[in-house]
């Protein structure tokens, strides 16, 4: 049997297309060993026939576009495909194929956000393939014009992904003409149908329509004899609207062909390009953190089973997206500390905060019923999250229940089921979580030895171990915790609801992953972020660093292992500051603020190169602490002597040193730490005199990087140090010559390669929707690299990507991308307008064009419904909004004071994470007079 691959595909020289496949003569999936495609000048196609022996049989494939010019191979997007043959049907089988262009925005449809929630197809049986529509009452049939299809060429790379979700199979027969379509833009009350010239398709008549079969959604198929296969048949793809019985919309276009051919003998499978729709689609989403959610069902603490609630609202105001942020366990220190949703001592653990004890089961202790019920009165009356009370609350219920419910839970076929799908992380857990709590610490070097390292966690947690209650117990939350918020994801995605999750960028440092595979992290260093309008010392998470090196021995198995748990539970995911897959910003183990940081992997300054450029170089003014008396009496004014006195040495000449008890940012804060615990009643001194101190070991130029190699010392410009360089050229060498030239030129090309190695086990390990927060300090190649890999974009108005231009505007967003009016680490709209009036008048001028009026002082509804709606209509994908600026457009519901609603304060490192929202969800579903003029906004903005 002979199979006939072909592709239209416009090359330029030293360019070749290859099929790569299952079978043997296709390579068996090595890219070296695909056959190569013969071109027509002709008709600019390239094609190949295999002969292949079975009767019957199937294969998959794809096409991979091989570039001698630069030596790369690029694979075409998309799934698989796969085809069946079989001999007594036909001997010979031609596929006319497109190539599907990677990095294309529609490419994104493809993913789990559109095909497994927003356009889900409905249960129910399909119309059979090749099955003409039944007559309906006569519409105007659609003119055809004449002509065909042009493939578009492209040379992008895209990964080869030999997986089980491939496209599905027809076996055609002699004479048959096979039409399949990779589109899953199809609402789900809807269907896809073809119309052409031949009578097969309809004449053209859209009643009577060859309606295709969704059996293998998002691929659209149907099969048909035509009638005058002789002539070429022109045609388009048309949504179907059975309960009328025609067709709606034709796609846009030039009609496409099926050529003529005398032979009938040859069976013909067009897969063909993608649906031509009119406009992109775009959707608008809300965000909320779980914690924050009230309902009259929770303890304090908003639970999964609140998603239900939030689902059922956006549905009612036409928002298709939930967004929530990490929701992994972070239970370190039992105390409000971990309260920080982005310090999870487990990547795969959910936290127990969010458990709904009565969906686990009813207490039948009558007593301890009762003081349930007086707890959740008690803590839903507050206006924030108690986060201590409430777990200890939740904690000692969970520990009732599972002696209460330990042996069905036990003997639950669903939960052995849950056991052995997921042991291989939930074991160790079990075992961290516990010892956890027997030895009062979650630092494991603190342990007693022979438990420092996982040794025997399956032994340790057996069921037949006299101490089995201390590790079941977290065997039974996280089943349960898991159960519910795997119902409250079903639920949103039969209601067209995406729920997107969110991926913290570093790991606690004593955490389970940090306890079972140590290597794969550097635990010297510490992870955070530079200076940036959220910090101006920059932020340390005091997370270690990942060490990449050894995570790509394994193909990055550890990053594809977390991804395909997210994506048990979302169909989007937002990834917490994408950059550090380019580079980190890393600090030593013994700083506490972000200024002695540098960016990892990096292209570090050789001593000889400093020398050359700047002209001169010594270790000990440009590399050590540059204190001097007048900068002790700027920092501490009358305070100066008495600090100098404690804390440091005079160096002669003018200079001063720490003492060594104080030399770096960790000794300062240990030796702060011992003077607030016999002083406490000078605690705000000491944290002023702390400030001050860390600003003196900032005072550096360049960073040691080791071998006398060194870093530019982030925002150096703006030290004492400095400014006090002898000479105004040594400045101009030193910022314009070497600062600039090492952070926004030196590395874009190097960082550019670190995410194209890095990002693509991630992007492509699921096929979840992803998102990157690319706020911040961006190399110019993160925009380019993320489009590549067809990750969206962050654009929050207030923290434009263009750094001359002080606001953003959401017209100028691209499509892959979320336009956003704030997020979890700023300030609301509303508190932001109040912070300063003279920046607020500004953009009220320039931005929402109110020239020459003075902004109200408070941001009033319809100041928030001007920002909002500028937003909505935004060509971005997504508009996902922050739920307390969307109530900022009612007047009745919204928080009276909005200085309340900011979730987080980065610059703050011990904030307590406590905003809770302060309406019930119940309330916010029946708030009609709130709900249809926001739902209206949307549809007026065609989005969803």
């Amino acid at each position: 049997m002979i199979l006939r691959f072909s592709l239209p595909y416009r090359t330029v020289l030293g360019q070749r297309l290859a099929v790569c496949g299952s079978h043997p003569d296709l390579g068996s999936w090595q890219p070296n060993a695909a056959a190569d495609m013969n071109y027509d000048e002709a008709t600019t196609c390239w094609s190949l026939e295999l002969t292949v022996p079975d009767a019957v049989g199937e294969l998959t494939y794809k096409y991979v576009l091989r570039d001698d010019n630069t030596g790369g191979e690029h694979w075409e997007a998309g799934p698989n495909r796969r085809i069946a043959y079989d001999a007594s049907r036909t001997q010979r089988l031609h596929l006319a194929d497109y190539w599907r262009a990677p990095a294309q925005p529609e490419n994104e449809l493809l993913t789990a956000a559109f095909t497994k929630a927003l356009f889900r197809r409905p249960a129910k049986a399909t119309a059979a393939v090749g099955t003409p529509a039944a007559p309906a009452k006569k519409a105007k049939a659609p003119a055809a014009a004449k002509g065909s299809k042009a493939a578009k060429a492209t040379t992008e790379a895209a990964p080869a992904l030999p997986t089980d979700n491939d496209q599905p199979t027809t076996k055609t027969a002699a004479g048959e003409t096979t039409f399949r379509l990779l589109a899953p833009r199809v609402a789900p009350q809807l269907g896809l149908c073809i119309l052409g010239s031949d009578p097969a398709l309809g004449a053209w008549d859209n009643t009577k329509a060859l309606v295709l079969s969704d059996a293998d959604y998002p691929t659209w198929s149907g099969t048909v004899t035509l009638q005058n296969p002789t002539e070429d048949c022109y045609y388009k793809y048309a949504m179907w609207d059975a309960a009328a019985g025609h067709a709606l919309d034709m796609e846009g276009g030039e009609n496409r062909v099926v050529p003529a051919t005398p032979d009938r003998t040859v069976a013909r499978v067009f897969n063909d390009e993608a649906y031509q729709y009119a406009t992109a689609w775009r959707g608008a989403g809300v965000a909320l953190p779980v914690f924050a959610m009230r309902s009259a069902a929770g303890l304090g603490v908003g639970e999964f089973s609140d998603l239900k609630l939030l689902t059922d609202w956006a549905v009612q105001t036409g928002l298709k997206l939930v967004q929530i942020l990490p929701i992994n366990d972070t239970t370190a220190t039992h105390t409000w500390v971990d309260s920080y949703p982005y310090a999870a001592i487990s990547v795969f653990a959910l936290h127990p905060q969010f458990i709904h004890l009565e969906g686990i089961a009813t207490l039948k202790d009558k007593k301890a019923a009762k003081e349930l019920a007086q707890l959740k009165q008690e803590f839903n009356a507050k206006d924030f999250v108690d986060y201590e009370p409430v777990m200890n609350a939740k904690w000692k219920f969970l520990k009732l229940l599972y002696k209460q419910e330990k042996a069905g839970f036990l003997a639950d076929p669903e939960y052995r089921e849950f056991f052995a799908s997921q042991a291989d992380w939930l074991v160790p857990y079990a075992a961290f979580s516990a010892l956890r709590d027997r030895f009062g610490t979650a630092d494991f070097q603190q342990w007693p030895e022979e438990f420092r390292t996982p040794a025997n966690v399956a032994a340790l947690t057996a069921e037949t171990a006299p101490d089995y209650d201390d590790y079941g117990l977290f065997f039974f939350t996280q089943f349960h915790l898991d159960k519910q918020l795997r119902a409250a994801v079903d639920y949103a995605r039969s209601r067209g609801v995406v729920l997107k999750g969110d991926l913290p960028i570093g790991i606690y440092r004593h955490s389970v992953d940090a306890w079972t595979q140590p290597e794969l992290y550097h635990m010297n260093a510490q992870a955070g972020a530079p200076p940036d309008d959220f910090s101006t010392t920059g932020q340390n998470w005091r997370f270690p660093t990942y060490n990449w090196e050894r995570m790509a021995e394994d193909g990055y198995l550890w990053w594809k292992q977390r991804m395909s748990h997210l994506a048990r539970y979302f169909d989007t995911l937002r990834i917490d500051h994408i950059l550090g897959f380019f580079r980190i910003w890393e600090m030593p183990i013994e700083s506490v603020e972000g200024l002695l940081g540098h960016f990892a992997p990096a292209l570090p300054l050789h001593r000889h190169e400093i020398e050359r450029r700047l002209g001169w170089f010594d270790y000990s003014r440009l590399c050590e602490p540059y204190i001097r008396w007048h900068m002790l009496q700027d920092i501490f004014q009358g305070e100066a002597q008495n600090v100098f006195d404690e804390y440091m040495d005079d160096a002669s000449y003018g200079r001063i040193h720490l003492k060594e008890a104080v030399s770096d940012q960790r000794k300062i804060e240990a030796y702060i730490a011992e003077k607030v615990a016999t002083y406490p009643e000078h605690a705000e001194y000491f944290a002023w005199l702390q400030k001050g101190l860390f600003a003196l070991v900032n005072e550096v130029l360049f960073v040691p990087a080791g071998d006398d190699f060194y870093h530019p010392r982030i925002t150096l410009n703006k030290s004492y140090s400095f400014r006090e360089l002898d000479s105004d050229e040594d400045r101009r060498r030193l910022y314009d010559d070497i600062y600039v030239d090492f952070f926004f030129r030196r590395h874009e090309e190097f960082w550019r390669q670190q995410g194209l190695v890095k990002l693509p086990p991630v992007r492509y390990a699921t096929d979840m929707l992803i998102c990157g927060e690319d706020l911040g300090m961006v190399p110019a190649s993160v925009p380019g690299v993320m489009k590549e890999l067809g990750i969206l974009g962050l654009n929050i108005q207030r923290m434009p990507s263009n750094p001359e231009t002080e606001f953003g505007h959401p017209d100028s967003a691209p499509y892959l991308s979320v336009v956003t009016t704030s997020s979890h680490d700023m300030s609301t709209v509303r508190g932001w307008w109040e912070e300063d009036r003279v920046r607020t008048q500004r953009f009220y001028e320039t931005v929402l064009g109110h020239w020459r009026e003075v902004a109200p002082f408070y941001c009033e509804p319809w100041v928030g419904r001007e920002i909002l709606v500028q937003h909505l209509h935004s060509p971005a994908m997504w508009a996902i909004f922050p739920l307390q600026d969307l109530l900022a457009i009612d007047g009745h519901l919204r928080r009276a004071n909005p200085h309340e609603e900011q979730i987080n304060v980065p610059s703050n490192p011990a904030h307590f994470w406590k905003y809770r929202l302060h309406l019930p969800l119940e309330e916010l579903v029946q708030a009609v007079g709130f709900n249809e003029p926001l739902h209206q906004l949307v549809q007026a903005s065609g989005r969803g």
